[in-house]
């Protein structure tokens, strides 16, 4: 394998990481922003109250995003086992 070909196989093994991780991170976000807001706004400053629905929903999230992200994954692993047995 040249230098090439690895740089593009790591670049697009961080490209597949960060688009399978986007959705879950980003309801993370969303989900810590908006009970920030209501703990403020409530004045609620309790750990509990900001970590269940950021893991149940990041839970959900990971459930509806699992068949995409699991042909992303198995996309780019036939694409790195294709190249083997051409590169040897």
């Amino acid at each position: 394998m040249s230098l090439t070909e690895v740089t593009e196989l790591t670049r697009a093994a961080v490209m597949l990481t960060i688009m399978v991780s986007a959705p879950i991170v980003g309801v993370a976000v969303l989900v810590g922003l908006l009970v920030s807001v209501m703990q403020a706004v409530t004045q609620i400053q309790d750990q509990t109250v900001s970590i269940v629905p950021k893991i149940v929903l990041m839970l959900l999230t990971m459930l509806l995003v699992m068949p995409w992200a699991l042909t992303q994954m198995m996309q780019y692993s036939v694409e790195v086992f294709g190249n083997i047995t051409h590169t040897m």
